[in-house]
């Protein structure tokens, strides 16, 4: 058995994390199914990646200092708690931009780290959405505030490029045999940054975007969504929809009720993106040939939605008292995928 050295602090365990079979969630199809599972970076979420990236080489360079810098960023959760632990490690002041869909969890993780965090609680006239309203105040917070910096996760290419090592770890795990990913889109860099990998070493993965409804990344109707962490309401400079071979786009809904089968089959209790991954698997199985390899990327675990995807008065008050019998039943039961 291998043993595995001592890390030099804890950002050293960005990264490499564990690729995991599960067996019961998709009856009826002959394929392996596979979760990387993101949330075991120490920040909790595939978001430590695009962090470190984005702000590490920045601060070896110098154009961020400690005692001098302000980092701001827009964030919806994930990637503000992987900006804040860096920015604490390192002692550079941070300043994350959420809204009101952002969870409790997450409110009270940024600021255990010390972050300053703005609420954004306004919707943007036009869209309808928070995002909007959350680059417009960074925009602002840049304009006013001295020696600040934002890593704008939305346009930095070292974003994708994080995301380059996610895709080397799950294809050398399975020895280079991925048929399909299936990924969750918003900043476009995962799946920008799979991408890449998968080009630059010839690999015939099919990947597929993993969408929610409501949101505009490939020109769907707009509307108000939920639940956190895929879709967007502004499409991103990273986006690139000739990058992946097919969009499936999953209703909230389908997103709780794949979350709880998640936790009640598999034992894994998993982040709304996550849930959206495998409501797209389902989704797409009868198109998968016998005998694939299936991997899903899970962005975040489901501790941080604990107040929305696992509470039965906010699933009753938003979706009605029948859909807490949905993941009752067995999977193949549930929701209507089609």
């Amino acid at each position: 058995m291998a043993v595995r050295r001592p890390l030099k602090g804890i950002l050293s365990a960005i990264g490499d994390t564990p690729l995991v079979e599960m067996g019961c969630l998709v009856p009826g199809f002959d394929f392996r199914l596979f979760a990387k599972m993101e949330r075991f970076n120490p920040g909790g979420s595939v978001k430590d990646r695009s962090a470190l990236a984005m702000l590490q080489a920045k601060i070896l360079d110098g154009g961020v200092r400690p005692g001098r810098t302000v980092v701001i960023e827009s964030s919806s959760g994930n990637l503000a708690i992987g900006l804040a632990q860096i920015c604490c490690y390192y002692g550079i002041d941070l300043i994350c931009v959420v809204d009101a869909k952002t969870t409790t969890q997450n409110l009270a993780i940024l600021r255990a780290y010390g972050a300053r965090v703005e609420v954004v609680t306004d919707r943007d006239p036009a869209t309808g959405e928070y995002l909007p309203e959350r680059v417009r105040r960074v925009r602002h917070l840049l304009d006013t505030l001295p020696h600040a910096y934002s890593p704008n996760q939305y346009a930095n290419l070292r974003n994708p490029a994080a995301h380059e090592n996610t895709m080397r770890e799950i294809a050398e795990a399975l020895d280079g045999r991925v048929d399909f990913l299936f990924a969750a889109a918003g900043t476009f860099g995962t799946l920008r940054g799979c991408v890449g990998y998968l080009r630059a070493q010839g690999l015939p993965t099919r990947v597929i975007a993993v969408d929610a409804v409501g949101s505009v990344l490939f020109h769907t109707t707009p509307g108000r969504r939920l639940i956190p962490g895929h879709g967007a309401a502004i499409r991103p400079a990273l986006l690139d929809p000739s990058l992946v071979d097919d969009v499936v786009h999953v209703t909230d809904l389908e997103c709780i009720v794949a979350c709880r089968a998640l936790t009640r089959q598999e034992g894994i209790l998993a982040g709304g993106s996550s849930g959206a991954t495998i409501a797209a698997v389902r989704r797409f199985a009868p198109r998968i040939p016998a005998g694939s390899t299936v991997v899903a990327i899970f962005p975040d675990g489901g501790d941080r939605y604990l107040d929305t995807i696992y509470s039965d008065p906010w699933v009753a008050e938003h979706f009605g008292a029948d859909a807490l019998q949905l993941w009752q039943r067995p999977i193949i039961e549930d929701v209507a995928w089609c």
